[in-house]
């Protein structure tokens, strides 16, 4: 009984220990009853933003300001960061509140997504922040991609695809000498996209990625972490969607299309 009351109330502490995950548990409040893609305006902390879904912006909030899955150290003091997979700017605006003088490239496949993107990084008086409205991609010639209205587009999405611009990311980190931080959530195609990257990511200082493993695409986490491993970095594998009695359930409640998704957090040791 008495650990029960501590787990109890070790995740009631947590919950409430913090400013910001007092103003998340306000914001889960506020939206908690919003239908999925209705476009509004909210506050979270001192920022204002437009989103055009309650449901995923509330769960980027939880993972980048609340759990600060993004923080990392540098020596740099104006560190370059990429932002693969910027979505409305949430990412972008915890790192230049945690890295003032941070340079960052903010790449955004959704054309109209890219508006929200914009909008918030204005309204926010988010400076420094080069958004590329493209996808990143093995080449620069377009790709098909079906855009889902929120944080879940993808090349391997479901129904109808519109073709989108697309860069090369291996162009843009050799030009590079050196890049702090590189976040890639770009919901299938990260194992192309770093496969492709090589040699290039022995510039990158830190990397988190999100993999995920569609249900009709061969799985390729093995290719992933070789890719990892042979660019010298160390790494650390955390569910992203848990998945109760995956040996009888073989896919996520109520998802269809993905049955794996996980957050893959890569460093080099000083």
């Amino acid at each position: 009984m008495k650990l029960f009351f501590k787990i109890i109330f070790r995740e009631l502490y947590h919950l409430f220990k913090s400013k910001k995950s007092r103003a998340f548990l306000w914001l889960v409040l506020k939206l908690g009853d919003k239908k999925r893609y209705q476009p509004c305006q909210v506050k979270y902390s001192r920022y204002y933003f437009s989103i055009p879904d309650a449901l995923s912006f509330v769960w980027q909030i939880k993972e980048i300001f609340v759990d600060e899955s993004y923080a990392f150290t540098t020596q740099e003091a104006s560190p370059i960061i990429y932002v693969c997979g910027a979505n409305v700017g949430v990412d972008c605006l915890y790192f230049k509140e945690n890295y003032p003088q941070a340079r960052i490239k903010a790449f955004e496949a959704d054309p109209q997504i890219v508006k929200y993107l914009k909008n918030n990084l204005i309204t926010n008086q988010c400076k420094a922040v080069e958004v590329i409205a493209k996808a990143v991609w093995v080449h620069n010639e377009g790709i098909e991609m079906q855009l889902e209205g929120a944080d879940g587009g993808s090349i391997f999405g479901e129904g109808n695809k519109v073709t989108v611009e697309s860069t090369r990311l291996k162009t843009w980190l050799l030009q590079e000498s050196s890049i702090d931080m590189l976040k890639m959530d770009i919901e299938g195609a990260e194992v192309s996209v770093l496969e492709d990257c090589g040699k290039a990511l022995e510039k990158v200082s830190n990397l988190f990625v999100e993999y995920h493993a569609y249900t009709k695409q061969p799985q390729a986490l093995h290719k992933l972490i070789s890719i990892l491993s042979a660019a010298g970095f160390r790494y650390y594998v955390q569910e992203a969607i848990p998945r109760k009695k995956p040996l009888v359930n073989h896919q996520y409640r109520n998802q269809q299309v993905m049955d794996l998704q996980l957050n893959i957090y890569a460093y080099r040791l000083k």
